[in-house]
Order: structure tokens, then C-alpha cells, then sequence
């Protein structure tokens, strides 16, 4: 498989591999409670500090990883979106699993964070869409899969809109949460359709 163009293109958002310039982003978002409310609690400055190193980390010839999402217009940082290893038995991603060269040897999850002032626009189905497009056209992911919190029904809704089906409940981040799912068979069915994923 040809190495992948990273830089993604959506209706309204342009997608960027996350950098270390983009700390004023991460810092924003992971120190705001509202934002970390459910997902985890706020991130220490100094934490994030050392962390930022991981968030940049990508695997499989730079297919899996986090982008950062802007405002196509504007250029404002708007969150992060990922495909990244689904953790179980741990309450973060497994950043070794994340190697340049190879996929990681677990399921990707498809994920996103927003910064306050970016919510209730449609960014994260839009973002969330446009990176499950990318698994299934330039990567070898047979399937994509995602969990939410399980008071989180607005996230429940976006994984929804953007195609993912309903999975019951599963281990994963440490503990029982709703789980989503779609594999390369489904979402190619849905360019095929009227469904309304067609434009994806």
C-alpha cells in the first residue's frame, strides 16, 4: 500500500497530524473539567508536558495516530481526533503498541475530543466520518470499533450518525462501557446505497 496523504479534508474541517506546536490545543482541552468530565478528569500542565511526546507518536506508516482538527476556513484548532489501540485493562492507550512501520496488535478505535466553543456545530460526526472513511480506503483495518462512557449519550449519538452500530457493552479503558462497531464490509455497503453515508 502507497504511503497514505495524512492531511485530510472534510466539508468544514482540514485534518493535520498532531504536532508538538499544537501543546496550546492539548492543554486547553485536557486541563477544561467540563471537556474531561467524562473522560477521565482534567490533565495536569506538567503531565501533558511529557505527554504531548506520545500524542505525536504514529504507527503503520503514519495511518494511526491522532490529527488535530482545524477549522478549514479559519484555521482554528477545533480538538483531536484518533485511530488508535482500544485499551482494556488499562485506562489509557498503549502507546508501545504504536510503531512506525507495523499495526498495532489490537483493535483501533475511532475518537475524538472537542475544546468547549467547538461544541454542538457537527464537528465530531463530521470528524469521526471522515476518519473512518480513511481506515477503510488506506489502511488495512478490516474493522473499527468505539466506546463511550456510559452517561456520555451525546457521543453514543455522534458514533451512531457516523455509522457505527450499536455493540452492546464490553471491557475496555478498565471498565463496562457501551461499545460501537463497523466493519470494512458495512461501511463499503454504505457508499453503495441511499443510506446517508454516501457522500462520505
Amino acid at each position: 500500500m502507497n504511503a497514505p496523504d495524512l492531511e485530510l479534508v472534510s466539508d468544514r474541517l482540514l485534518l493535520q497530524p498532531l504536532i508538538e506546536d499544537d501543546f496550546d490545543l492539548v492543554l486547553e482541552m485536557f486541563t477544561d473539567p467540563e471537556v474531561m468530565k467524562l473522560n477521565g478528569g482534567v490533565v495536569s500542565e506538567k503531565a501533558l508536558a511529557e505527554e504531548i511526546k506520545l500524542y505525536v507518536k504514529r504507527g503503520a506508516g503514519g495511518r494511526i495516530g491522532v490529527w488535530c482538527l482545524l477549522q478549514g476556513e479559519t484555521g482554528e484548532k477545533l480538538g483531536s481526533a484518533a485511530l488508535l489501540p482500544l485499551p482494556i485493562e488499562t485506562d489509557d492507550t498503549d502507546w508501545a503498541l504504536v510503531q512506525e512501520n507495523s499495526y498495532p496488535d489490537a483493535e483501533i478505535e475511532v475518537g475524538y475530543f472537542l475544546k468547549r466553543s467547538a461544541w454542538t456545530n457537527g464537528y465530531a460526526t463530521e470528524c469521526c466520518r471522515r476518519l473512518i472513511r480513511f481506515g477503510f480506503e488506506e489502511t488495512e483495518l478490516g474493522e473499527i470499533v468505539a466506546v463511550t462512557d456510559s452517561r456520555n449519550a451525546v457521543s453514543q449519538r455522534v458514533l451512531r450518525k457516523s455509522g457505527l452500530r450499536d455493540d452492546g457493552s464490553r471491557r475496555a479503558y478498565a471498565e463496562e462501557c457501551p461499545a460501537f462497531r463497523i466493519s470494512r464490509k458495512q461501511w463499503l455497503d454504505s457508499q453503495t446505497d441511499r443510506s446517508p453515508f454516501k457522500a462520505w
